[in-house]
């Protein structure tokens, strides 16, 4: 399975603006701390995070990010999404006249890992922001 760092820290990352919504904007600084991700990684994933309109944010001394809409409406497939990350188990293109291994046939279990495949990203339809939240 592929997740790699940049979707499992933007989950991480919208899950801390989401425990902290109270307090305000948050500084990318925090959640750095919080969350020991780099900073500099974390400015590029919000970048990605603020074009798909899942946080928005506010300048000067006070500013920082804060979530577009409701932890509850956020699900982590936006997330994961948003930051051009797919969960992958399959090493082929499902709908390809090519098969797996780059045979002209599928591989013996390539419908195995079709099915995890759909029961992840399934699983990450069905899970919200807010189910991650210590605030429900």
């Amino acid at each position: 399975m592929r997740l790699t760092n940049k979707g499992r820290y933007a989950v991480m990352a919208m899950a801390d603006l989401a425990n902290n919504a109270n307090k305000g904007p948050i500084s990318l600084a925090e959640i750095s701390l919080r969350q020991n991700i780099s900073l500099a990684y974390l400015e590029q994933i919000f970048s990605q995070l603020k074009n798909n309109k899942l946080v928005k944010s506010s300048r000067g001394a006070k500013g920082g990010y804060i979530l577009e809409k409701p932890a509850s409406e956020i699900k982590l497939s936006n997330i994961i999404h948003a930051v051009d990350e797919e969960v992958k188990t399959l090493n082929c293109k499902k709908n390809s006249k090519r098969g797996c291994n780059n045979k002209s046939v599928k591989c013996i279990t390539h419908n195995l890992w079709d099915q995890l495949d759909q029961h992840i990203n399934g699983f990450f339809e069905k899970v919200k922001l807010q189910d991650l939240t210590k605030i429900n």
